[in-house]
């Protein structure tokens, strides 16, 4: 092939670059937005349930236009936009950068509380979102936060329009992580540790009074002190088991040492025997 014909086709896509690789600027439809258009646009496409586009218009938004009252509410729409897209780490960081950036802004209570509700709803399957499950046989440490986070909404913003639903959901979840505790003790109940099964029930007793698993805790406390022979220990337990939870099922067992490894424990609380 002669030079002349090999320099014409390696300069070619120089002289019709235009045509080959068109500018890509040239084909953003948003290249000419306003902060205003980016945002309405934004909350369109999460109205419609589009959450994808609308995190990509939130973030083009901020970056383009990265001060002023629409970057601001932007970073707690984005935060909004990744909560619903299931996106919970990157809708507690968006939360945490605006808490950071904006401490006295008079929405940074809806941050706290986002934040709350974000580990409220982590790891809910699409079925656990429509169908009743027991929240206490997950793990706890999403509740744990998001008790947490409520309660720094609590501490700091004790007068915000959320409080009254924060309020519920944390004793929901105290009641939750409380039977969590439960479940524990009584897992190990089911396997003789005893004294791994005093130490939990001692826990809910301690730091979950009042909750329904309260009864259930002094329960296992007392029947793991009865197995342990720890008779003074047992009785303690069943005084307050009586006086609190005087109709609770397990005062009709009282001095059935074999009751457990019959697995009359399991069948108190409808439990399967293993």
């Amino acid at each position: 092939m002669r030079k002349s014909t090999l320099l014409l086709l390696f300069f070619l896509p120089w002289f019709c670059g235009c045509s080959l690789f068109p500018n890509l600027e040239e084909t953003d439809e948003t290249k000419e937005w306003s902060a205003s258009k980016f945002f309405s646009e934004a909350k369109a496409a999460a109205a419609e349930g589009d959450y994808d586009t609308a995190i990509k218009y939130y973030e083009t938004l901020q970056a383009r236009f990265p001060f002023g009252r629409y970057s601001q509410q932007a970073q707690l729409e984005v935060a909004y936009s990744y909560y619903k897209f299931d996106e919970p780490d990157s809708a507690i960081a968006a939360c945490d950068r605006f808490i950071k950036e904006n401490p006295r802004h008079p929405n940074v209570d809806y941050a706290y509380y986002l934040k709350g509700l974000v580990n409220f709803n982590r790891g809910l399957g699409f079925i656990d979102r429509f169908v009743p499950t027991d929240t206490s046989q997950r793990d706890p440490g999403s509740a744990s936060e998001s008790f947490k986070d409520f309660s720094t909404l609590l501490a700091q913003h004790p007068t915000s329009r959320y409080a009254k639903d924060t309020r519920q959901r944390m004793v929901f979840l105290r009641n939750t992580l409380a039977q969590h505790e439960v479940n524990v003790a009584d897992y190990y109940m089911r396997r003789h540790a005893f004294i791994a099964s005093s130490n939990r029930a001692k826990e809910v007793i301690e730091n979950f009074e009042h909750t329904p698993a309260a009864g259930d805790a002094l329960a296992i406390l007392m029947e793991s002190y009865n197995l342990l022979g720890l008779d003074d220990l047992s009785s303690d337990a069943r005084r307050v088991l009586q006086l609190n939870y005087p109709e609770h099922p397990a005062l009709a067992q009282i001095g059935q040492r074999d009751y457990l490894t019959r697995g009359g424990w399991q069948t108190l609380f409808g439990l399967d025997v293993d």
